[in-house]
């Protein structure tokens, strides 16, 4: 029978002396992966994007002329001067007021307003920006990736806007197999409830051969904030997002127990490291997971990213063969209660 021992680190929320496990001191991250642009003598890239611009605008009906004086014209100013304009140039007013009101909208910039975010050419500019400055600088790379995957990584992150890994570890594409959630929950195994989840691990540790698993929770965790406030009295006020936080209740439960003369926030603090905790342990409860770390082919890390402070800690679980041992024992030595 298999059981797991977390060595090593400093969580506030852990008793050390109480148990053989401690979590290890968290370390800075600094390494960067090498991405060497590739010699003339690479192959050509992969044709997955055609080499030709993408994105195509037909040219402006009226080409503009620069003067010094452009930016002290009014708002209303500047739109009589187009509708003059217009009545003037009788050969464009077909073409010209169907496109009156996206002209006028620009111009109101000038008085101060806030230009409309527009979602299609945010992504046109970014994709524009990656083709040239990554994909046809690394044509080497992803003539390998068009080949297959073999990323060394999986990584449970959250969906959080702010804490995208492959950003803040700076991975290259290939390099981590990513999964992405609220508050970056690994559910204990369950075909029906998280076969979602189980798919993508049994994916990773089976197929792709991933080396290391990541879970890595992060400062200001809305995911975290909630789990800490929702009362779970049976009476949810959302649709599925109390049913999917309530995975982290040992780690509250612990959090609450160790820490409830903190104040909110800060147990908000605490609770955010402990529920990646609970995730690794959730994680033994994946037999593929399980036999990876008795064969040494694969090994459990938990992270935690403060955008605030601009810092990154990581700590190791470690898996050994021991006396056996239920379910049920291996949580109370890690100070959950199932």
């Amino acid at each position: 029978m298999s059981t797991a021992t977390i060595s090593g680190w400093c969580l506030t929320s852990l008793s050390p002396a109480q148990t053989k496990s401690t979590l290890r001191p968290s370390i800075s991250i600094s390494a960067r992966l090498n991405s060497s642009p590739s010699s003339s003598s690479s192959p050509a890239p992969p044709n997955l994007i055609q080499n030709r611009p993408v994105f195509a605008a037909p040219s402006p009906l009226i080409t503009p002329t620069l003067r010094e004086d452009m930016g002290n014209t009014s708002y209303d100013e500047a739109v009589e001067a187009l509708r003059k304009l217009l009545n003037e140039k009788a050969s464009l007013q077909p073409v010209a007021a169907a496109k009156i009101e996206q002209i006028t909208a620009q111009l109101k910039t000038t008085d101060g307003s806030s230009a409309t975010f527009d979602p299609v050419e945010r992504m046109k500019s970014g994709f524009i920006h990656f083709k040239k400055e990554k994909y046809d600088k690394n044509p080497a790379l992803y003539s390998e990736l068009s080949k297959g995957q073999s990323p060394k990584f999986m990584v449970f992150a959250c969906s959080d806007s702010r804490v995208c890994p492959s950003h803040v570890l700076d991975y290259h594409p290939g390099e981590a197999f990513v999964v992405r959630n609220v508050a970056n929950m690994v559910p204990p195994y369950d075909k029906i409830k998280y076969a979602g989840v189980g798919s993508a691990i049994e994916y990773a540790v089976l197929h792709l051969k991933v080396e290391q698993i990541v879970v890595i929770g992060h400062s200001a965790c809305g995911g975290i904030k909630g789990l800490m406030s929702f009362p779970f009295d049976g009476a949810n006020s959302t649709d599925f997002i109390e049913d999917w936080v309530k995975i982290g209740l040992p780690a509250k439960a612990k959090v609450l127990a160790e820490c409830g003369g903190l104040p909110f926030a800060e147990q908000c603090s605490v609770c955010e490291k402990e529920a990646v905790n609970l995730s690794l342990g959730n994680l033994l409860t994946y037999p593929f997971v399980r036999d990876g770390l008795v064969k040494k082919t694969l090994s459990l890390k938990g992270g935690y990213y403060d955008f605030i402070k601009g810092s990154f800690e990581l700590w190791g679980l470690e898996f050994g063969l021991s006396p056996p041992l239920s379910v049920k024992d291996v949580a109370t030595i890690l100070h959950w209660k199932l």
